[in-house]
């Protein structure tokens, strides 16, 4: 009997060392998050889901998942920027489907096949390509942005449904586009490390039959760790509809997501971060 309670034990401690789908980032991938402290739990939905993005044989940044709205939350990164050819096809996550799938993002059609899932079990359990079909006025929007990482793997990582939502096309190209690749530049200065978050407030729209929201907004936040002894941070927000950006400080941008969060105090970093 206690040579069968050992051996279950044993096997939960390698169950749990594999999971992509976690419980929680604290124990898990936490080095995506400025002294590994996550947003609280304001932002959190009613259905979410805890992923530590892994690809190859790597994690490379962490999405808190909303399963009903099949949109992320927010996704979590440290930033190391350079250009982004694309290539690779799209990805999803297995373990959305079930734990007992491979922890690593897959093509569709390799999963489909491997797993032995048919594309109905897969759409139930998170938005799919054919979601993101055909849209009007709308793109692929990256929390996670393909060229803030600097090697192809972690690039490719962030090109998984689980990382993007429907994002108005004129924001997506136009001063998004400008914020993540000017404005980051020049923000970044003299930073070490910076530590990002970036997420999206569900809307009441959707696409695809209802299937995927649409987010009312989209908002970005920063902490960079310019030596041991001085940090800096900054944010932004955008209406999901609109071809502009608003620029706040960390304080500021919580408190604005304190509002659209029905009043829940909203904090995004460590408190050693600074809000002003």
């Amino acid at each position: 009997m206690l040579l069968l309670l050992l051996l279950q034990v044993s096997a939960t401690c390698l169950w749990l060392g594999r999971s992509e789908v976690v419980t929680s980032f604290q124990g898990s991938c936490p080095q995506f998050f400025f002294r590994q402290t996550p947003p609280n739990q304001a932002l959190e939905p009613q259905n979410p889901a805890w992923i530590c993005q892994h690809y190859g044989n790597q994690y490379y940044f962490a999405t808190l998942y909303d399963r009903t709205r099949r949109i992320p939350v927010y996704s979590a990164y440290v930033y190391n920027p350079t250009s982004c050819p694309r290539t690779d096809p799209w990805m999803i996550e297995p373990q959305l489907v079930g734990l007992n799938y491979n922890k690593s993002m897959e093509k569709t059609r390799t999963f489909l096949k491997e797993g032995n899932v048919t594309l109905k079990q897969l759409g139930d359990s998170q938005a799919i390509l054919k979601d993101y079909k055909s849209l009007k006025g709308l793109h692929r929007g990256h929390l996670n942005p393909c060229g803030h990482h600097n090697d192809s793997s972690s690039m490719n990582a962030t090109f998984t449904l689980t990382n993007i939502v429907p994002q108005d096309e004129n924001l997506n190209i136009g001063a998004w586009k400008n914020y993540e690749q000017q404005t980051m530049k020049n923000k970044t200065q003299g930073c070490k490390t910076t530590y990002v978050v970036v997420g999206a407030v569900p809307g009441n729209n959707y696409i695809s039959n209802g299937r995927v929201n649409k987010p009312s907004y989209i908002w970005s936040s920063a902490c960079c760790e310019v030596d041991n002894n001085h940090r800096k941070a900054w944010a932004v927000i955008a209406e999901n509809d609109k071809n502009g950006v608003t620029l706040l400080t960390l304080g500021g941008l919580e408190n604005r997501l304190t509002q659209l969060y029905r009043g829940n105090p909203v904090s995004l970093f460590d408190s050693a971060c600074p809000r002003q």
